[in-house]
């Protein structure tokens, strides 16, 4: 699963990534930057506690800084190289630029959001025009064509597509066109050092629940001082500023929420881990994440919420108190389930 970052520049976007990823910038760079994060999951710490595994493995989210429009006198995120590039992406970041620049001028996030969500809806446009262009001269796709219809009024109106509601067989139907404006977004507010701790305002909020996003605050600049920390000294540094965790493992996990993905985990003293999976998988297929041969060959799950583990102990007394369910393949797995799968090959 690939999360795109885009801003326009001066957001601080490529210091977003490097201070969440600890990959450093490489200027002149045109080629996308590439990193990939463990998800942060008390449930597997938890899980190794118990177990003492000689392997712990976290849900991982990849994330991809992709370089800036090419032209540096037009105030604009995207090019068609831009364009193309994020259409890669399974979901968006929008960093925001929260504090005044080099100049002196002050922050204006809500224009920037607008802005860039215009910019996705112009490209997708464009995209719909072109399909609607090649179904008015062909019979047979009446269907598709008042989908994009609609899709196309919503967009000259300005809408993002991801605001529209649109049904799972209609966003089915889409899914080949990567449109962005229909992509899952993730408003990021990079604000400086002496907001750290502060809330993200009221106004941002609205904003980006209004066009469909998500939307959190946080400090490039702090983040990165906490990325240096040795681990023992972080909490007291992020509690000298307010902060009760963070702001890296806040962006992480709003990230993998934003995907739609949630964790089955597996336990046991060769390993305790977290699967992601997407919301709604049913047990076979979430079998298949594990092993191929374990989807080919399943015959049960056996499930246990995590819930009711750590409240009764063991699996033993799961078992005893009936909290150990067997489970078939149309099952569909909840997040934080410990499943062991049963097969035969």
């Amino acid at each position: 699963m690939k999360v795109g970052l885009a801003g326009f520049p001066g957001a601080g976007k490529t210091t977003v990534f490097s201070a969440l990823t600890g990959i450093g910038a490489s200027p002149g760079d045109r080629r996308p930057q590439i990193g990939t994060i463990k998800v942060p999951d008390p449930r597997v710490d938890r899980l190794a506690a118990i177990y003492h595994p000689r392997k712990t493995t976290y849900a991982e989210v990849t994330f991809v800084d992709f370089p800036p429009a090419r032209d540096p006198q037009r105030r604009a995120v995207l090019d068609a190289e831009a364009v193309a590039a994020l259409r890669d992406a399974d979901a968006l970041v929008e960093v925001v630029r929260g504090f005044p620049d080099l100049a002196g001028a002050p922050a204006r996030p809500l224009e920037d959001l607008d802005a860039f969500d215009a910019e996705l809806a112009l490209a997708d446009l464009a995209q719909v025009e072109k399909r609607l262009e090649r179904m008015r001269k062909e019979k047979g796709h009446e269907r598709e064509q008042a989908l994009f219809e609609r899709l196309r009024v919503a967009l000259e109106a300005g809408r993002a597509l991801r605001t529209l509601g649109l049904a799972s067989e209609e966003q089915a139907a889409l899914a080949g066109f990567a449109f962005l404006s229909l992509r899952p977004l993730l408003v990021v507010l990079n604000v400086g050092e002496d907001a750290a701790a502060a809330p993200l305002p009221e106004a941002m909020a609205a904003r980006a629940a209004a066009v469909g996003a998500q939307a959190l605050a946080l400090s490039a600049k702090v983040e990165a001082e906490v990325a240096q920390l040795d681990p023992a000294d972080r909490p007291a540094f992020l509690a000298d500023l307010g902060l009760a965790e963070s702001a890296r493992d806040r962006f992480v996990r709003a990230s993998y929420a934003l995907l739609d993905l949630i964790s089955f985990l597996t336990a046991g003293e060769d390993e305790c881990r977290a699967w992601p999976i997407r919301r709604g998988t049913v047990a076979r297929r979430a079998a298949g994440r594990v092993h191929s041969d374990i989807e080919r060959g399943f015959i049960r799950a056996e499930v246990m919420a995590y819930e009711d583990f750590v409240r009764l102990g063991s699996e033993a007394r799961c078992r005893e108190a009936g909290k150990l369910r067997l489970e078939g393949k149309d099952y569909v797995i909840q997040d934080g389930d410990i499943v062991h799968f049963r097969f035969a090959v």
